[in-house]
């Protein structure tokens, strides 16, 4: 939270719009554009207008800025210090950042410092080398569109060899896995990570009319009530979800969360961690979940007493 606050995606957004206003050159649809670009889908629902309102008091009403000089964010001693422990982490040197610039920085905390306790503990081991080379060769395949022959070793034990297209990463913290999703002539669409014995490139990605595009069907919706900075928590919470949202009447949303049928009891989970202020309204299904959890809750509690 600590450097989200500061430099998160938002504020990269407002300060590109500084730029532009600074400059003479911000228009409605321009600031529409960066703010779809540079943050997510649906911050057009409180950036845009808290900029346009003047509540920010950032831009006129004409579009033009009292502020003189474009924005420029240098790092705090404070915000290296988090990015030095951010960067101890051994899931963030999957992606072979460059972090010599922290050297000599001291780390704001270390692993020591804390337990993760809701989560299980077979979770990969981010640590081993050919893992490392089978992910950063995966990021390779999905940044520069290439296809791939990967070697995979089943849940019970089967090996086979899928060929296809990486085109998305996912990170579950319950089970403190990588999956990656492919496109493929094959059926098995998404893998475990740590089940990938080998990846080879084998060339350029299938062309896009001759494949299929797999993203996760299953869905639910919310209304939430915007109480407590619930839209901004829920936002977060579900940030690396794809999602649609809109406002249905005063501090009243409505936010469809698409998700995978594997993160349906993590996702049970997280909704219910907002109490009263969120409401499932679809699928009966999932409702059903959330009331048979409830009800677990409420008959283990009641033995207690």
């Amino acid at each position: 939270m600590l450097f989200h606050e500061i430099y998160g995606c938002y504020y990269n957004a407002v300060a590109e719009i500084l730029h532009q206003a600074v400059n003479g050159d911000l228009t409605e649809k321009g600031m529409q554009k960066i703010v779809s670009e540079k943050a997510f889908s649906e911050s057009f629902l409180t950036v845009v207008p808290s900029l346009k309102d003047e509540k920010w008091q950032l831009l006129k009403k004409d579009l033009s800025t009292p502020i003189k000089h474009e924005p420029s964010m240098p790092l705090t001693d404070l915000q290296k210090r988090w990015l030095k422990a951010i960067s101890l982490d051994p899931r963030v040197k999957l992606f072979d950042a460059d972090f010599s610039f922290l050297d000599g920085v001291e780390p704001l905390f270390t692993s020591d410092d804390y337990f993760v306790f809701d989560k299980y503990n077979d979770g990969d081991d981010f640590e081993n080398e050919n893992y490392i080379n089978v992910f950063r060769t995966l990021m390779f395949a999905m940044r520069n569109k290439k296809k791939t022959k990967i070697g995979y070793h089943g849940a019970k034990g089967t090996f086979r060899i899928f060929v296809g297209d990486p085109y998305k990463m996912e990170y579950s913290e319950k089970d403190d896995k990588f999956r990656v999703l492919i496109r493929s002539c094959r059926n098995g669409p998404m893998l475990r990570v740590d089940g990938i014995e080998s990846v080879t490139i084998i060339g350029d990605a299938f062309a896009d009319n001759t494949r299929e595009v797999l993203e996760s069907t299953e869905h639910i919706t919310l209304e939430l009530l915007d109480h407590r900075n619930a839209l901004e928590r829920v936002m977060l919470h579900f940030a690396h979800f794809k999602k649609e949202a809109e406002k249905i009447g005063g501090e009243r949303y409505r936010i469809k969360i698409f998700y995978d049928s594997s993160d349906e009891t993590e996702l049970v989970i997280r909704v219910l961690s907002f109490g009263p202020f969120v409401e499932v309204t679809e699928p009966q299904n999932f409702r059903n979940l959330i009331i048979e959890r409830l009800e677990r809750q409420k008959n283990i509690q009641n033995k207690e007493l």
